[in-house]
């Protein structure tokens, strides 16, 4: 069957070999089924991602001997995109501002925009049943604020969803375990859950391949493709590449990036041998 898979890092760091690992099997699957592979960049958090480390992205795949077909997609790029489906969900009147405490509110906004490799403290609902008035008035006096989801009312609006795992099988999803979770802020708008739904329905994606540390964030991607009209891709979550100790590589322990295999002297097929795919 002809898919469409992705691999769609951010440019926040290098590469390491777990990043490898999810951009190898994507790129094989699709080549499998004479698919097509896209690459790209979530680069929405503009104060963490760098423009070197998308060039160096770019590279080190192309180093790896992976080829993507077609062009790259930069989410800072297509904020028009996200505004739309941002418009059609407040239309249904499902979006609310959240004015709690400063440090709250950086705290989220912060980690809203970067892929949740960790379940973040489910939102109490403070600020879900403010009035109209009481949230003019405060949004008039300057106070920051988040835009919101009310995941229990969108889900009653949806009914029971379910999305398919090549590796679970059928999910049934669970969204309102992650609580009002935030969608938009005021000088971005979009989250990393709005936007790469958007995205992938945009790109016609079929299957994602990504981590199985984001396997419980797709309750809430299934439900924002209810409510939006998106189709349903399968996904494959795939297992986590660790290091000898037992630990998952990640940008932020200063994993072994592929640029540093690279200094020194690695080559592709060693490296793929690394990465558990010789």
């Amino acid at each position: 069957m002809f898919v469409v898979t992705r691999f769609a890092p951010s440019p926040t760091g290098y590469l390491h070999l777990g990043h490898a690992y999810s951009a190898l099997l994507a790129h094989s699957v699709a080549r499998e089924r004479s698919g097509r592979f896209l690459l790209r960049l979530e680069d929405i958090d503009r104060g963490r991602c760098r423009a070197e480390f998308a060039d160096a992205i770019e590279d080190d795949l192309s180093w790896l001997g992976i080829a993507w077909d077609g062009g790259v997609r930069k989410q800072s790029e297509h904020f028009d995109d996200y505004r739309a489906a941002l418009a059609r969900l407040e239309a249904m009147t499902l979006i609310y501002p959240c004015f709690c405490t400063r440090a709250t509110i950086e705290a989220e906004l912060e980690a809203a925009v970067a892929a949740p490799h960790d379940a973040p403290p489910v939102y109490p609902g403070t600020c879900r049943n403010l009035s109209d008035d009481e949230r003019r008035a405060r949004i008039t006096q300057g106070l920051p604020y988040a835009l919101r989801l009310d995941v229990a009312k969108a889900q009653a609006k949806t009914g029971p969803l379910f999305w398919e795992d090549d590796i679970k099988g059928a999910v049934e999803a669970a969204p309102t375990r992650h609580g009002d979770v935030v969608l938009a802020r005021k000088d971005t708008p979009t989250s990393y859950h709005l936007a790469v739904t958007v995205d992938d329905a945009l790109q016609g994606v079929t299957l994602v391949t990504r981590g199985e540390d984001l396997f419980a964030a797709t309750d809430l991607h299934r439900l924002l493709q209810a409510l939006l009209g998106y189709p349903t891709p399968r996904y494959r979550h795939h297992k986590l590449l660790t290091d000898a100790s037992g630990k998952r590589f990640a940008k932020r322990d200063q994993a072994v990036t592929l640029r540093g295999l690279r200094a020194i002297g690695k080559t592709p097929d060693e490296v793929r041998l690394m990465a558990d795919f010789g």
